[in-house]
């Protein structure tokens, strides 16, 4: 037909969710389109130059133990590696990495040229199309149409947005880039729709600071890499500093109050509680002298500096005079203002533990517009949205983790199950089984389940097995060496120290060699944590149907019945974490279908 082109998936933007949901799909064998209003801005960091961090870095190992691309493009891209509370337990551990800002959106824009069965294509989308309560494809400008049986949404910050600048309102999803309407057909289909904000700091030219007065902070000797098919640096290594905010600082924010955006009402959406804006931190905290600022380098071929910990909308001249009060920062020059964001979100109690709208089938959600923050977030959410669609095309059973299996198990099932009203991002206390989710063991976790549906190719798997088989020769070894055992149970002791004695246990990669000591470490933790899911699993099996009328058991209180019918659970373990629903509410739950015989 004239005008139409037919997909199996198409994938409206190409962010962090956008990339990983396309390629996920395409690696699935369906036909592909990753649509871009600017191919230019493909796999761009809006926001800070770095990939990781705390409960982060856990969910970029599981996008990679997946098959996905973000921890092999940091790794191929980094250039200041971190892994940060080294001095807590393994299960609060995380890696952090600097990026070379611009190489990272090269290389992963070459990766989805490359990919096969997946189309880029700078495209402006108007609207999404629905017929019968199910997702056809997609209208462009223009008027022509993109047909496709499952349709992934990725709009970030873009859908209605507005930047705002002290008192100056653009229309926009990033500084320069034009915003996203909102989507009749989604409307029409009474998907609802809320409005939050973020914001991001200035960033100044490295050549204007004076490194004397700030403090360093090296990366690590030995890096985390976040791939576990990397195995090398492939970038050379930069210093980080860290400086603080002073008294003036303050003052420059209450002097100005009434000229920011946030503080003189301009400003609706909520913005994120954990990563506040600086005039959030001098107005809800007053007794802190100082916030720490973290000087991060944006990549190697520019002088861009990145002031972590001053995200700002302050009008121009007062950015100005915050800057200066800074130590080291005295004579900086500003390159890039920071700016608040305000866009539309979508509530993400009206998805499916799968990403796909309750309201439309075959439309799925991704990302920022689900209410999240955060580059990681993101792509935990796109790699699973984009499986779900091509496995939906493919009329197979979808693919759930649950929150005993990964980060973004819990990720996805706060969202689904308890919704949000300010920007989620994720932190270890989320995570209840989280001595079991560690950083180091995301691949033993998942990559098994990605082979068995064909996400992972041939040496990754190879590299899996490999490692696996280590691991079993190890843990063999240790079975029959029980005093290196015993002696690996005291706190922070290593394999290296038996390696002399025993050099077969030197001949073990360093990464199995250290899975090793975690578990001999914890062991008595971990078992508690894998009796614990065990009890939780027999919840998680009952399944609700999907028919369940939940307004006619009046037996349920009016509050558990109404909260039930908006979300409506899979699993009655999903069903017992919704605020609203009692342990009775669930025992009702549990005889009803006993009735039922489910």
């Amino acid at each position: 037909m004239s005008g139409v082109e037919p997909f199996e998936v198409v994938v409206v933007g190409a962010g962090h969710a956008g990339i990983e949901a396309a390629l996920a799909a395409a690696r699935l064998g369906r036909r592909t389109a990753l649509l871009t209003a600017n191919l230019d801005t493909v796999g761009k960091m809006s926001c800070n130059p770095a990939i990781g961090g705390l409960a982060k870095g856990q969910i970029v190992r599981e996008v990679d133990a997946l098959g996905g691309a973000m921890g092999q493009a940091i790794d191929a891209c980094g250039i200041h590696f971190r892994l940060l509370n080294t001095r807590k337990g393994p299960a609060v551990q995380a890696p952090r990495a600097q990026a070379d800002k611009p190489r990272y959106a090269q290389w992963m824009k070459r990766l989805c040229e490359a990919q096969d069965g997946l189309v880029l294509r700078q495209e402006l989308v108007e609207d999404v199309l629905v017929a019968g309560g199910r997702v056809r494809g997609v209208r462009l400008s223009g008027g022509r149409e993109l047909l496709a049986e499952s349709v992934v949404l990725t709009n970030g910050t873009f859908l209605r947005g507005v930047l705002h600048l002290g008192r100056s309102q653009t229309r926009g999803g990033r500084m320069g880039e034009p915003p996203s309407g909102l989507l009749a057909a989604l409307a029409a289909a009474g998907i609802e729709t809320g409005r939050m904000k973020t914001g991001t700091p200035p960033r100044v030219n490295g050549r204007s600071l004076d490194y004397e007065r700030l403090q360093p902070q090296p990366g690590d000797e030995q890096p985390t890499l976040f791939s576990f098919l990397s195995r090398d640096l492939a970038l050379p290594q930069v210093e980080c500093w860290v400086t603080q905010t002073t008294a003036d600082t303050h003052a420059a924010i209450r002097a100005n109050l009434e000229r920011s955006p946030l503080y003189s009402g301009v400003i609706e959406g909520i913005g994120p509680r954990y990563c506040p804006s600086l005039e959030d931190k001098v107005v809800k905290f007053p007794a802190r002298e100082r916030h720490q600022v973290f000087v991060e380098p944006e990549g190697l071929d520019t002088h861009e500096v990145y002031l972590n910990g001053i995200s700002t909308s302050m009008p121009p001249d007062v950015q100005e005079a915050i800057v200066h009060s800074i130590p080291g920062l005295e004579r900086a020059q500003i390159l890039r203002y920071g700016y608040a964001v305000e866009y539309d979100f979508f509530p993400p109690q009206q998805l499916r533990p799968t990403l796909e709208t309750q309201a439309v089938a075959g439309l799925f959600l991704a990302g920022q517009v689900n209410g999240t923050t955060g580059y990681e977030e993101a792509a935990g959410q796109g790699i699973m949205a984009g499986i779900n669609a091509a496995l939906l095309v493919r009329g197979e059973p979808p693919f759930v983790l649950r929150r005993d299996q990964a980060y973004i198990g819990v990720l996805i099932d706060d969202l689904v199950t308890q919704g949000t009203l300010e920007p989620y991002r994720m932190f270890s206390s989320r995570a209840e089984h989280r001595l079991l989710l560690r950083h180091d063991n995301a691949d033993q976790r998942l990559t098994p389940l990605a082979h068995e549906l064909g996400l992972v190719g041939a040496a990754r798997w190879a590299s899996f097995c490999e490692k696996r088989q280590a691991l079993a020769h190890g843990r063999a070894l240790l079975d029959g060496l029980p005093q290196v055992s015993q002696a690996l149970r005291r706190p922070r002791a290593r394999l290296a120290e038996h390696h002399a004695e025993h050099p077969q246990l030197a001949a073990l990669p360093p990464a199995v060699q250290r899975l090793l000591e975690v578990e001999v470490q914890y062991s008595g933790y971990i078992e508690r944590q894998r009796e614990q899911v065990s009890r939780q699993r027999e919840l998680e099996e009952v399944e609700l149907p999907d028919s369940l009328d939940y307004a006619r058991l009046d037996s349920l209180r009016l509050e558990a019945r109404e909260k039930l019918g908006a979300v409506r659970p899979a699993t009655l373990g999903q069903a017992s974490r919704i605020s609203g629903v009692s342990p009775a509410d669930v025992s009702v739950l549990l005889l009803h279908l006993r009735r039922l015989g489910v």
